[in-house]
């Protein structure tokens, strides 16, 4: 778009939910400030959303809502989308950049599935995209990793980076109750969606793992390539072991560079209380970045919430905001790499697997031996001399009995693991964690 340097920049917003309608209200009541930090006005020039008559937020006018916005988007200089999934989202956005429009989006899910393809019309049309909002909520990880970091190697990328299950999970730690009283409470507070399966299946941090590793290794990363688990099947168990061990479980992303290629992954992992993210409590997101210069850095803050996540957005805008006014763009986003995914295989790891079993003589021998026939280690086992459940059928107790291995790889243990849940002692499904020094 030809450029007048006395014309207000225009701003329009798809999407007026608990981070749009914060995001409308920042732009509205800070637009003085804004404008003197930008060096022109901005004009929020319309808000599109499905139902105008659902906006009550007094900062945003009547005037400037409408149902139709593929028109919005081709008339702003700056479209903010923040309706969320994949269409009509993708759309918008397209339309957004072709129409000359520089675009600001919080959409995850969108970028984790079809980031290459948006970041590539943004550079052919000669505008820019920024997405901080989308991994961290208000955690500045995006431009570290997308400008900040770039003369440096990144070599791992770990975090939490999804403040439900850290609630979950923190409330089960400190509290001492189960995860399904964990997840009500949270839902009960706002921290978790009435389906929370995103959430609590690790869907939401892949997409957001699927990012960070695109960024910090320059390498066509989409959420398919993230292997997941999710924390659904952890247990007060679970967490009371690993207390006793002076460890606490939490959700991480992970991307790393490896001799076998870039490994992106998503799983509850055992951590000792002394990590960094171990003492991460709530619904706090923070992400701890390894590079070979600069070594280690930790980001930490609010991961979620309407103004969090609206600060992060309109930052962004400021920043292009800024790019319009002087004629100049942001930096692309280099995915020129093209480095293989690492094999499941690739990488070794010590596994802390847990199995409900009847309480008789040669369960533990028959256990032991198919991780011994598949040359796993095991560092240590544990046994609870109480009755966990009952199992029909059997009129004995059902054990908890969990073992430590040493390193292995994940393909071998699974396939250990899976041995040892076909024998007629063992009942229920097996938690697996992963054990990170």
């Amino acid at each position: 778009m030809s450029e007048n340097n006395n014309r207000p920049i225009r701003v329009a917003l798809l999407g007026a939910g608990t981070v749009g309608s914060q995001t409308a209200r920042l732009l509205v009541e800070q637009s003085d400030e804004l404008a003197s930090r930008i060096g022109r006005p901005m004009e929020l020039v319309g808000v599109a959303v499905l139902d105008p008559s659902s906006v009550t937020d007094p900062w945003i006018e009547r005037s400037l809502l409408t149902t139709d916005a593929a028109e919005l988007a081709s008339r702003a200089d700056i479209v903010i989308e923040l309706i969320g999934g994949i269409e009509p989202a993708r759309t918008f956005l397209l339309t957004a950049i072709e129409s000359g429009a520089s675009v600001v989006t919080a959409n995850k899910a969108l970028l984790a599935k079809h980031g290459p393809e948006l970041y590539e019309a943004a550079a052919r049309q000669g505008v820019d995209i920024y997405f901080e909002a989308a991994v961290g909520g208000a955690i500045p990880i995006v431009r570290p990793l997308r400008e900040s970091l770039v003369g440096d190697k990144v070599l791992s990328v770990m975090g939490i980076v999804n403040g439900t299950t850290n609630y979950i999970l923190d409330e089960m730690t400190t509290k001492g109750i189960g995860f399904d009283e964990a997840l009500r409470d949270a839902q009960a507070k706002g921290f978790a969606e009435a389906d929370p399966t995103a959430d609590i299946e690790g869907h939401d941090a892949a997409a957001k793992a699927a990012i960070m590793a695109l960024l910090a290794f320059h390498t066509d990363v989409r959420i398919d390539d993230v292997p997941v688990e999710g924390i659904a099947h952890i247990t007060a168990g679970d967490i009371a072991a690993a207390s006793a061990e002076h460890k606490v479980i939490k959700l991480l992303a992970v991307v790393e560079q490896t001799d076998a290629g870039i490994s992106a992954r998503v799983y509850p992992a055992l951590l000792d209380e002394t990590h960094p993210l171990a003492t991460v409590h709530g619904s706090f997101n923070a992400v701890f970045v390894k590079a070979e210069a600069a070594d280690d850095l930790m980001f930490y803050g609010r991961g979620a919430g309407g103004a969090p996540t609206a600060s992060a957005v309109v930052g962004d805008v400021v920043t292009e905001a800024r790019h319009i006014a002087q004629h100049s763009l942001g930096p692309v986003i280099p995915i020129y790499a093209n480095l293989p995914k690492a094999p499941l295989n690739a990488s070794k790891a010590a596994f802390a697997v847990r199995f409900l079993i009847h309480d008789r003589p040669g369960v533990l021998t028959a256990i032991a031996k198919e991780f011994s026939d598949r040359e796993i280690s095991i560092n240590g086992v544990n046994q609870d001399i109480k009755p966990t459940q009952h199992d029909p059928g059997y009129s004995g107790e059902v054990q908890q009995l969990r073992i430590v291995t040493h390193l292995c790889d994940e393909i071998t243990l699974r396939d250990a693991v899976k041995a040892v849940s076909q024998l007629d002692a063992v009942t229920g499904d097996a938690s697996i964690i992963r054990v990170l020094n």
